[in-house]
């Protein structure tokens, strides 16, 4: 009986690192999403986009992987600075649910902007590594 709980403990504590490994590696890839999504980093963005993205902004504006690529790439939306104010993350086998907020400031379609979103983001993980497939904010 000892043995079974015994085993029962080390199971349940394996699991609780395993997803703290995982939070820990989607937090770092948010934080390391919002800068690429600062500095132009359009290399990196389009291995963490999914080809099947649907990136919905606080104003309406529903983009897919290529119309936000392609938005950052000309500079009709330039994100100055993406801070995080909170984030939490509810852990699911090959998926992550995010939510938080965010104080966000930049210029669209050459007029400035300074806003905090609360958004929730879903990541999916294929072929071994994870994808952010969807991302819906509104203003706070």
């Amino acid at each position: 009986m000892r043995q079974i709980l015994l085993l029962s403990l080390l199971f349940t504590a394996a699991i609780g690192f395993a997803q703290s490994k995982k939070q820990l590696k989607i937090e770092a890839l948010e934080r390391k999403r919002f800068e690429a999504m600062t500095t132009k980093n359009l290399d990196f963005l389009k291995e963490v986009l999914a080809d099947d993205l649907t990136y919905t902004h606080s104003n309406g504006l529903i983009e897919d992987k290529a119309a936000h690529l392609e938005n950052i790439r000309t500079g009709k939306l330039q994100y100055r600075s993406i801070l995080h104010e909170e984030m939490k993350l509810s852990l699911h086998r090959r998926s992550v649910v995010g939510t938080g907020i965010v104080g966000v400031s930049g210029v669209l379609e050459e007029r400035e902007f300074s806003i905090r979103l609360r958004y929730t983001d879903v990541y999916i993980k294929r072929k071994g590594k994870w994808q952010l497939a969807a991302w819906q904010s509104l203003k706070l």
